[in-house]
């Protein structure tokens, strides 16, 4: 008997979701509204996934929609449903805060890996396993569409935490000390399933709030990172076009 074999596993189900083979994973409620409203909706439809929304069966592209989310248990949880009904390739969206000194509010950032502090990861790795790795011919992709559209980016690891009031200043030194860019919560496990489950998972950052000085700087209602929004949410939309 194989004790390293799931009990419950994810399933398709009578009637799943005619998604194709690409998903957005949006983090934010008004990324996920703009995103939407962007998306030519026609005859599209949506339904709820446990606590978030999937929408797909747009006019103009063969993509799923879901979100929003928050934390790495739960991104997982829906990031298995949506293998379960053929979902090949993901994006995750989602907002992080500045570790590195380099890097500010409205920045974008695009993960080379992601250092595991989540309690989810450790049960997708093979053995202690402190990284993870987005798919690089993805993210590769990725880098072109904000190159094409002129808009600059960071590119490194980020540091993944399921305890967002426990990032504390010694945790931030240690992760300064690693060349983290910032701290975020989902990416390091969704890094982990896409390996294991063998899909291709790709990942855009953008910079919300800064504790790189080891004070808390939010800036959430800054006009830069609002405008950055709109601007990676349009990039999101025309991704996959024609495809």
């Amino acid at each position: 008997m194989d004790t390293h074999e799931a009990i419950v596993n994810p399933v398709m189900g009578k009637k799943p979701p005619q998604l194709g083979k690409r998903c957005v994973m949006v983090a934010n409620p008004p990324d996920l509204d703009c995103l939407h409203r962007l998306l030519k909706t026609g005859n599209s439809k949506s339904q709820r996934l446990l606590m978030s929304r999937l929408n797909y069966g747009y006019e103009n592209i063969s993509t799923g929609v879901v979100g929003p989310f928050i934390g790495a248990p739960y991104a997982v949880i829906l990031l298995e449903s949506l293998i379960a009904w053929g979902v090949r390739e993901v994006v995750f969206f989602g907002w992080c805060g500045a570790v590195s000194g380099n890097v500010r509010i409205g920045d974008v950032i695009i993960p080379d890996k992601s250092f595991i502090d989540d309690g989810t990861s450790k049960n997708y790795t093979a053995g202690p396993c402190s990284e993870s790795f987005p798919c690089v011919s993805l993210q590769s992709r990725i880098k072109s569409a904000l190159t094409k559209h002129k808009v600059k980016f960071h590119e490194g690891p980020v540091w993944s935490t399921d305890a967002i009031f426990r990032e504390t200043k010694e945790k931030v030194a240690y992760f300064q000390k690693k060349n983290a860019l910032a701290v975020e919560m989902e990416a390091a496990a969704l890094f982990s399933v896409g390996s294991f489950r063998n899909i291709d998972v790709g990942c855009i950052l953008l910079v919300s709030d800064e504790l790189s000085s080891l004070k808390w700087k939010p800036g959430f209602k800054n006009p830069v990172f609002k405008q950055r929004r709109y601007q990676l949410c349009e990039i999101i939309q025309n991704f996959w076009s024609g495809q």
